[in-house]
């Protein structure tokens, strides 16, 4: 690439010593510096500047000799100029080292990962104001291993500062270096309620209103899968029954497939391994075995011991995965053929393959039995001369614990008919099912519209219910009670906490999960924005980050 070499030569008559500040007249002698400067067009761009050497007139200070600066044009011992450096600075913020490599070279800037991540480092750290609202939250660093925790200011929408774990004591220490906060909004993790209570006690303390209901809907699934019965009659209730669509017409659903004989034996071989695992883990807990203690003695996870820990009662799966099928884009047009009359699987097979199917004739003709057996007829029995009854891919899967802990939570508007009508045939399975459903629909209901004057009364429907876990879930409650109410109060919330932790994990995966937190905090910790009056100027610009010292 071809270049510009200038030769420029300071002119200044007096210059200040960096120490004592003195204005210094008497030059002891000049010397060279090679600068790169941002490029022309397509050409680099080189300054040979020759600087001088100055003598120090204030006899009271240290140095006797020093060379002059120039803060407007590079930084002390810097290799580049500063308006370069400042170029290098923003291109790592928003892109990191290996992309800002690659945006570099369109730039004609020649800089490597590694000069652009000590640049970044070499940055001060940003002063922000103390927030009035504080939203604190955890991120992983590594998953399961190692978390940091978030602070963001909820007025200005800003975040304020990561720190390198999520204990109270780190929690407490920033509040009392940064005094003036009065609302805190946090989810129910212990650490963040007594961090906040010894660091800033005066502050109002406000249970999200998101993560309460995702408490709930946790304390609903614990005790779906103690009913894992109730689940399987209601599937299989469900997958034989008729349905009129919005049409008028009654339509059968195609019934599950039946797996293998590998993945049947597969499926048997993993359920009593999973069914030993819990004798094992509860066996040890009636010993007096504490949960961090089995998960080392057995070799776990500790978050997979306490998942076995929260029933006594081994929890059946109710449901089973489903693959991908290369028949999943054409099974629309299967069903029409199907339901016109076109009963031959062969015949099927080969008018899919005119549309582009790229399958084999076994997958249709497995499909094509189900459809016979949706029908009530053998798989080789001709078809009856009355006409059949028509048949539809179910519009809604099977019931899980999880799913219906959700559906039950979701508001009555999102729900349709069919849903409703799962929902009513588990909960006449089991009392304690239909009370658990009430008494989670109420609390949301308090939650949504805003009523904690009937939290007082619900906990105690609750603390009297004949469900331990929302029994459980209840007391949870009560020790956190004034923070629960000032949820249904107050308006603030952890939803853009949430938001700037979906950014934050933007920013790791860009950066390979390979970044310490301190160069984390450089890119994620953006420079608040300025307002500018509205003079015929820019309606609002950013801090321009500072630049690097040297290089």
């Amino acid at each position: 690439m071809a270049q510009i070499t200038l030769r420029v030569q300071s002119m200044q008559t007096r210059a200040p010593c960096p120490l004592c500040a003195t204005p210094a007249r008497r030059i002891h002698s000049d010397y060279g510096r090679t600068l790169a400067d941002l490029p022309w067009a397509q050409y680099r761009v080189c300054l040979q500047l020759r600087v001088r050497k100055w003598f120090c007139g204030n006899r009271a200070c240290p140095r006797r000799i020093f060379t002059e600066r120039l803060p407007t044009v590079a930084a002390p011992w810097a290799r580049r100029t500063l308006r370069l450096a400042q170029r290098l600075v923003a291109l790592g913020v928003a892109l990191g080292g290996t992309a800002g490599v690659h945006l570099s070279h369109q730039w004609d800037l020649v800089v490597s990962r590694n000069t652009l991540l000590r640049l970044l480092r070499r940055q001060p750290a940003l002063a922000f104001p103390t927030p009035r609202v504080l939203g604190v939250d955890d991120f992983a660093l590594r998953k399961r291993q190692t978390y940091g925790t978030i602070l963001v200011d909820l007025e200005r929408r800003q975040p304020v500062a990561l720190l390198p774990d999520r204990e109270s004591d780190t929690f407490a220490q920033w509040l009392q270096a940064h005094p003036g906060v009065e609302g805190i909004t946090r989810d129910r993790a212990k650490a963040y309620a007594d961090g906040a209570r010894q660091g800033a006690p005066q502050a109002i303390q406000v249970a999200d209103r998101f993560h309460l209901v995702q408490n709930l809907a946790e304390t609903l699934t614990q005790l779906f899968n103690r009913h894992s019965a109730a689940f399987q009659v209601v599937n299989a209730a469900m997958a034989q029954t008729p349905h009129l669509r919005p049409d008028g017409t009654m339509v059968v659903p195609v019934p599950p497939s039946t797996p293998p004989r590998h993945a049947q034996l597969q499926a048997a071989h993993s359920r009593s391994r999973r069914l030993a695992r819990h004798e094992q883990i509860w066996a040890l807990r009636r010993q007096g075995w504490t949960g961090q203690a089995i998960a080392h003695q057995l070799h776990l996870a500790t978050s997979t011991v306490f998942r076995y820990l929260r029933s006594p009662t081994f929890a059946e799966r109710t449901y089973k995965r489903r693959g991908h099928s290369i028949l999943n884009p054409y099974k629309d047009r299967v069903l029409q053929l199907w339901n016109s009359g076109c009963h031959d699987a062969l015949q099927v097979f080969h008018r899919l393959q005119q549309q582009g199917y790229q399958g084999s004739y076994p997958t249709v003709a497995r499909y094509a039995q189900r459809l016979r057996q949706a029908q009530g007829f053998k798989p080789r029995q001709r078809a009856p001369e009355q006409p059949l009854p028509r048949v539809a891919e179910p519009q809604h899967g099977h019931l899980t614990p999880r799913g219906t802990a959700w559906l039950v939570l979701r508001r009555p508007e999102t729900r349709d008919p069919d849903e409703e009508q799962q929902l009513a045939q588990l909960t006449v399975q089991q009392a304690e099912l239909a009370e658990a459903v009430t008494l989670a629909r109420e609390f949301t209901d308090l939650l949504r519209t805003r009523q904690p004057d009937c939290l007082e009364s619900w906990l105690e429907r609750a603390r009297t219910s004949a469900v331990a876990a929302l029994r459980r879930f209840a007391q949870g409650l009560r020790d956190d009670y004034a923070a629960i109410k000032a949820g249904g109060t107050v308006p603030w919330s952890n939803g853009p906490v949430e938001g700037h932790i979906n950014r934050l994990k933007m920013l790791k995966r860009h950066m390979f999960g390979r970044a310490h937190l301190d160069l984390l905090g450089h890119r994620f910790l953006r420079p608040p924005r300025e307002r500018v009056a509205q003079d015929g100027g820019p309606r609002e610009q950013e801090h321009t980050p500072a630049p690097a010292q040297a290089a």
